[in-house]
């Protein structure tokens, strides 16, 4: 038994070699944004990033990632027709550490206060993995401020992720992003380089606690939702399809209204290589963000 545990690498260490891949397939963003800095809200900084002119679009990224790694891709094309705002969430990127709790409650409320600092009064918001559950978050707390929700590879509680997914964090450790582009892109941008650590464990912590936005309050977003997922991107589809029916979903639409909101499974993608399908993504936000 022993040894046949030793042929089989964690799951901690697999997510790492994907989240490795994807960092070192970006394409890096080829445009400057207009506007860039940083926001005080809710007694910390965060820092973010504008780019076009149009309608809001706010970006909010996965855990562990900058604009760059996340959005670099999709930015120039996105900004071309709207004004992007991109975000780097507490700790990561650009923003500085704090010894504040973290929880997708408070994180919601950032972007709310963030958008009061760039004077919006409404936006869609995209949101992958992590940040796709503060979206979810924001748009309960905020509904008068959204106007449409994307939601890549993600959730709205814990048990929305497939067991082997919950259970393979709890196996990170702080040395297991050592020498990788993750650590080599909070480097480049980092505002304090000695917070890694403390950085690495508050985001450690924060995973292990369970969350829930709560079915009822999913159901009475009002908003237009699209939700985009890989058919084996660690999210549960039994859940996924639970979460479109509460949205006005998984209907016989030849016999009643097309409902507002939208599932788009993208076939043979995992969590990490479905943010590298650029044009798939790109097609359906056009599409949806009209």
């Amino acid at each position: 038994m022993k040894n046949s545990f030793k042929t089989h690498r964690p799951l901690s260490a697999i997510l790492l070699i994907a989240m490795m891949f994807i960092a070192s397939s970006s394409h890096g963003q080829q445009i400057k944004p207009s506007r860039s800095g940083y926001a005080p809200v809710n007694n910390i900084k965060v820092y973010y990033e504008v780019y076009g002119e149009g309608r809001p679009l706010v970006l909010l990224h996965g855990a562990f990632f900058t604009i760059d790694l996340n959005w670099g891709a999709l930015i120039p094309e996105l900004s071309k027709t709207r004004k992007v705002i991109a975000i780097e969430m507490q700790g990561h990127g650009h923003s500085p550490f704090s010894d504040r709790e973290l929880s997708i409650t408070t994180l919601a409320s950032d972007v709310e206060k963030l958008m009061d600092y760039l004077k919006i009064d409404s936006a869609d918001v995209a949101g992958f993995s992590m940040g796709g559950s503060v979206a979810y978050q924001f748009a309960v707390q905020s509904p008068k401020r959204l106007r449409k929700l994307v939601i890549i590879s993600s959730t709205y509680k814990s048990n929305g992720w497939l067991p082997i997914v919950n259970d393979g964090l709890k196996d990170f450790k702080p040395e297991f992003f050592d020498n990788t582009p993750i650590k080599a892109a909070y480097d480049a941008v980092a505002p304090d380089k000695t917070k890694w650590r403390k950085y690495l464990e508050q985001m450690f912590a924060f995973a292990e606690v369970p969350f829930n936005v709560g079915d009822s309050n999913i159901a009475k977003i009002t908003s237009p939702v699209l939700i985009i997922s890989g058919d084996n991107d660690g999210t549960d589809k039994i859940e996924l399809m639970k979460t479109y029916q509460l949205l006005g979903g998984g209907v016989a639409a030849d016999l009643q209204p097309m409902p507002k909101s939208q599932l788009a499974i993208v076939p043979s993608q995992g969590h990490m290589s479905l943010m590298m399908q650029t044009k798939t993504i790109l097609d359906y936000l056009d599409n949806f963000l009209k």
